[in-house]
């Protein structure tokens, strides 16, 4: 049974950073494309980023474009994702997800397409 657990959320003011950390276990972790997801209230689920089974690919959402990165450690089997210069906006519950399949270098932006989610952390930013 393959689970993930993410951590690393709060509250912090505009323009802080915040680090997400996803820890995976019950499959070896370099099998799975991963992927941080995001649902704020009343919204529906949507893609923030997502990074290849290698880490040497990388996506993001256009409006997280150079305020987060993604990665990953394969001997430890965590992804993070580093926020920085957060906004009101990004107040969300953020998830991680894996992806069986595709090669070392793929990636997947959409929601569908994976296989296991975690239970998701609170992001909140105050303006």
């Amino acid at each position: 049974q393959v689970q993930l657990v993410e951590s690393g959320g709060g509250l912090v003011q505009a323009g802080e950073s915040l680090r997400l950390s996803c820890a995976a276990s019950g499959r070896t972790f370099g099998v799975f494309i991963m992927g941080w997801f995001r649902q704020a209230p009343g919204k529906e689920r949507e893609f923030v980023a997502t990074i290849s089974r290698s880490g040497t690919n990388k996506q993001y959402e256009d409006s997280v474009k150079g305020r987060f990165a993604i990665s990953r450690d394969n001997a430890k089997s965590t992804v993070s994702l580093q926020m920085n210069s957060l906004k009101a906006e990004d107040t969300a519950v953020y998830y991680c997800a894996a992806r069986v399949g595709g090669n070392l270098y793929s990636t997947s932006a959409g929601t569908s397409g994976y296989d296991y989610w975690g239970q998701g952390t609170q992001v909140t930013v105050s303006s």
